[in-house]
């Protein structure tokens, strides 16, 4: 089984790969969208801004080529951080913008609650996850991961939430919907747990 990661300039790349090599992934670094056919799973990774990135896999054809591979084809994805964001309806970071439309909700500002928490939100944070999450396989009940976000996804449907934290409220941590599955933290930055994670999704088969 091969796992392309899509490097299309806005993504913590060698980070991902390196994870995933870790754990024994057969990658392929894709750079252009015909690469996708040749692999079974895809990592989305993403960091930066919203309408930035969108207009980057629109102009590269990485759009399109997502939307045959994983919506026709059915092949599993995983989204990181920015990368879950522009699977969303849209984002208000910096004007309306449209995402890939996976998901049926939008990504809006973090409004904590408490004054003392300040946004970005920036460090560890533990999770509550879906008791028969299978991509939180053999995981704690409160695994702690690393998140990186001034943006958080809010989703029309609880059943494509996966997982939450809370940072002044609730905030979504992880979705899945079908084939596509995707977190707001960096598994690549989270340690064993995070390690776990991508293990989980190499084996996953939905």
């Amino acid at each position: 089984m091969k796992v392309g990661i899509i490097d299309y300039g806005m993504g913590n790349l060698f980070s991902v790969a390196s994870a995933l090599e870790t754990i024994g992934a057969d990658i392929k670094i894709c750079q252009n969208p015909e690469t996708l056919k040749e692999v079974d799973k895809i990592i989305l990774p993403g960091v930066g801004a919203f309408k930035d990135c969108i207009d980057t896999l629109t102009q590269s054809g990485f759009k399109e080529a997502l939307n045959i591979e994983v919506l026709k084809a059915g092949k599993p994805i995983y989204g990181i951080c920015l990368g879950m964001q522009i699977m969303a309806r849209g984002s208000t970071e910096f004007g309306s913008h449209k995402g890939l439309g996976w998901i049926e909700g939008d990504v809006v500002p973090m409004r904590p609650k408490s004054d003392a928490l300040r946004v970005p939100h920036v460090g560890w944070n533990d999770v509550k996850y879906k008791p028969d999450s299978y991509l939180f396989s053999d995981l704690p009940n409160s695994p702690d991961f690393y998140f990186v976000h001034s943006f958080h996804l809010q989703c029309d449907y609880s059943h494509d939430v996966e997982s939450t934290c809370d940072y002044g409220g609730k905030v979504t941590a992880a979705i899945k919907k079908d084939n596509i599955f995707a977190t707001q933290f960096h598994p690549e930055k989270s340690q064993d747990y995070g390690l776990k994670m991508l293990a989980n999704f190499l084996s996953w088969k939905p």
